[in-house]
């Protein structure tokens, strides 16, 4: 008795003259389906629900092995980064890049720095490392989750030529002004003005994409500078927004979570159809 395949599946069968091939697909076709069946099931614990598709080369028979019915751990590197990650180690915060939607520190309320540790080696070089990512991806501001360090700092920063490259439009519409480099550890958020205005908001933790988010219009922001010393500021029109921006990553929060979802786009999707 030998287990063939038929119209209806795998079922028990005799073996004729001149089936050798058929018979020999047959039992491959079992064997690869058990086979893949238990590596899938290693990978990602659990039994396949849906069989998918392996071709044999020579054989129309399938297998229950699909190279998209599971996901792995598995990066991709090129042997240079292989050998750098090998040399020096993996990478730890502060980290020289922005942190993307998806990781937990940027779903994780920061904790508060402790004043005597802001001029210490540790927080100062998060307070550089900050200040060294914003300028290098021409952001107006960034906050210490997004570098992958859970602490209550923030940084921001509007300068002249950006201004001047801004249209007069766009000056007048959105309240642009130059803002000089502000750094605020501790900050403590007060609504000055509790009328709210729309504009479409970009973030660097998600990269290519943009939304219309409602905003205060005046606030002021409290807390200590990166001399650990006390300062304030009221800010209205874009600096305002920049500021609830960067305060709502010090508590987990991100701009989609406010946003209105059909003004959600991809700021490149006009290029996708050229």
């Amino acid at each position: 008795m030998l287990w063939v395949y038929n119209n209806s599946g795998l079922a028990p069968g005799v073996l004729q003259a001149g089936d050798k091939r058929e018979a020999f697909q047959s039992v491959m076709f079992n064997h690869c389906r058990t086979f893949s069946h238990c590596i899938l099931k290693s990978q990602t614990n659990y039994a396949l629900s849906k069989p998918g598709r392996i071709l044999l080369p020579w054989s129309p028979f399938t297998c229950t092995a699909s190279p998209r019915t599971h996901s792995t751990n598995i990066k991709m590197r090129s042997y240079l980064q292989y050998m750098t990650r090998k040399v020096k180690g993996a990478p730890a915060p502060p980290y020289n890049h922005v942190c993307q939607v998806g990781d937990p520190v940027l779903r994780s309320r920061a904790a508060a720095v402790e004043p005597g540790a802001i001029q210490g080696p540790e927080v100062q070089k998060v307070i550089k490392t900050l200040v060294k990512v914003m300028r290098k991806l021409e952001c107006v501001g960034l906050s210490a989750p997004q570098i992958g360090v859970p602490l209550q700092i923030l940084a921001l920063e509007y300068p002249k030529k950006m201004l001047e490259d801004s249209s007069i439009a766009s000056i007048e519409a959105r309240g642009l002004v130059a803002v000089p480099l502000m750094i605020f550890v501790n900050p403590q958020l007060r609504v000055l003005d509790g009328r709210t205005v729309i504009f479409q908001e970009a973030c660097e933790s998600i990269c290519g994409f943009s939304a219309s988010v409602p905003r205060y219009v005046s606030v002021e922001v409290s807390g200590l500078n990166e001399k650990a010393e006390p300062v304030s500021w009221q800010a209205s029109g874009w600096p305002a927004r920049i500021l609830q921006h960067e305060m709502d990553h010090l508590n987990g929060v991100l701009y989609i979570d406010l946003m209105d979802s059909k003004t959600f786009i991809n700021v490149k999707w006009e290029e996708y159809n050229e």
